[in-house]
């Protein structure tokens, strides 16, 4: 078993941001979080802007990007753990607090008024951007795995008898895996597990064999954070459907990179959170049929839940309300509303496109680096991975990459198992090294990640 090698991590400075000589020699752009130009995205279609790649167009609106770590650019290839912030997100959770901020729906004053509708036009932002059909569908939580324990222990405990199944794959989230895990212990249900087919995605063939009148629910990803594989989450609902049970779509990476359309989808649940779509941590977000959310018991109880509250009793408030227990996350949830309109703005479809060529690029130049093993699909015509990599380079601890990476480069990866251990026992690892991208990443992020990495492997073989 390889061991990682982990040396003491160096202080960085930021650049200077009144440094001209800084700002020239590593090309970056002036930005000011205080420009009131900042406030909407640098990506007006134009004959200027089609001639450079979004990265470039969108770069200027991300102020973290444009500073040193460890002596060198900052290259920032973590995106699917999360993704930075805008200045437009930032200047409103800024506004928030300086203009507005009250506590939502408890009060009549212009403080409250105007956070309570703040709070709710984010919620119908959420609901416009994944085609949501109501409003009233979405439930904001505090993130994508409360949104997921939400449905297990509301919808769960209320529907899942003994001899009862869920099917999830074996390359879900551990978000995704250990709530299902504590309410089917708890109701008596069995969970099955689907493997891989050889080209590493979850087997949709199997898949059809394991459905069956005992399944209840399917929990399934969208985009895998590991294997960036791309499923048909259309037909997956179809199938599951057709035996009578509901699906929960973990759409975490794929929400921020593509159109997701939940009518067209027709899934049953499907969460997404905030901070890998530009929008701030500490929210989250639980997309579910008016049907189904209306039968749910209340997850939480407090204020805010409540219809009325006796000694002996309580009624409780119909859906989002009866699911968002006490003060909730109200600036964070303004903040990612500021997020959609951000990547509204660019448009998803112009994002996915842009990062479909983007992930190629990285694949194809990863593949060739010497002794590489990257999980998951090979890209082709009729296979589309993600935009991101996990991979290892035989005899290397990713968590030693990772560090060289950061010390030496720069290049901010992720290493480790990426909340997904069970997947990587399959793949016969402990972990690996993961490089993910998003909308203002470039080729050259990809070329200096790339050099990096080999100075990195070169470095390590030299003690072989």
């Amino acid at each position: 078993m390889m061991e990682a090698i982990v040396p003491k991590l160096p202080p960085f400075n930021f650049l200077n941001p009144n440094s001209t000589t800084a700002v020239r020699r590593l090309g970056f752009r002036r930005f000011s979080c205080y420009s009131s130009s900042s406030l909407s995205p640098s990506v007006s279609v134009s004959a200027e802007s089609e001639s450079v790649s979004l990265g470039h167009i969108t770069r200027p609106d991300f102020p973290i990007l444009h500073q040193e770590v460890n002596g060198k650019k900052l290259v920032y290839l973590d995106n699917a753990a999360t993704s930075q912030k805008p200045v437009a997100v930032i200047k409103t959770l800024q506004n928030y607090y300086e203009a507005y901020n009250s506590n939502v729906h408890r009060g009549i004053h212009y403080l409250s008024a105007k956070a309570t509708d703040e709070y709710e036009l984010a919620r119908k932002k959420v609901a416009a951007f994944i085609n949501a059909s109501d409003s009233r569908e979405i439930v904001f939580t505090r993130n994508a795995t409360e949104a997921i324990n939400l449905v297990a222990y509301s919808w769960g405990l209320s529907n899942l008898k003994p001899g009862d199944e869920i099917v999830l794959t074996i390359a879900e989230h551990h978000s995704a895996i250990v709530p299902w895990q504590l309410v089917s212990q708890k109701a008596g249900a069995m969970l099955k597990f689907l493997n891989l087919n050889g080209d590493e995605i979850p087997d949709l063939d199997k898949l059809k064999e394991m459905l069956s009148r005992k399944t209840k629910l399917v929990v399934i990803h969208h985009v895998s954070n590991v294997l960036a594989s791309v499923l048909p989450i259309k037909e997956i609902v179809h199938l599951a459907h057709d035996v009578g049970a509901k699906v929960l779509v973990d759409a975490c990476q794929s929400v921020p990179h593509m159109v997701v359309d939940v009518q067209g989808l027709d899934a049953d649940f499907l969460v997404a959170s905030s901070h890998k779509m530009c929008g701030p941590t500490g929210i989250g977000f639980l997309y579910g049929k008016s049907d189904l959310l209306s039968a749910m018991p209340p997850f939480l109880g407090g204020g805010e839940m409540i219809s009325d509250v006796f000694l002996d009793h309580s009624t409780y408030a119909d859906p989002p309300s009866r699911f968002e227990a006490g003060t909730p996350a109200i600036g964070e949830a303004i903040g990612l509303g500021a997020a959609i309109d951000y990547l509204s703005a660019i448009g998803m479809q112009r994002i996915h496109e842009y990062e479909m060529e983007l992930g190629t690029y990285l694949y194809e130049n990863l593949v060739r680096v010497p002794s590489v093993r990257i999980y998951g699909p090979k890209p082709s015509e009729n296979v589309h991975r993600a935009a991101l990599c996990s991979f290892n380079v035989e005899n290397i601890h990713p968590t030693d990459i990772a560090t060289i990476l950061d010390q030496q480069h720069g290049v901010a990866i992720r290493s480790g198992h990426h909340c997904a251990q069970p997947l990587h026992r399959h793949l016969g690892v402990n972990a690996s090294a993961r490089a993910s991208l998003y909308l203002y990443n470039t080729k050259e992020d990809v070329d200096d990640f790339i050099h990096a990495l080999n100075e990195t492997v070169n470095f390590f073989n030299m003690f072989r």
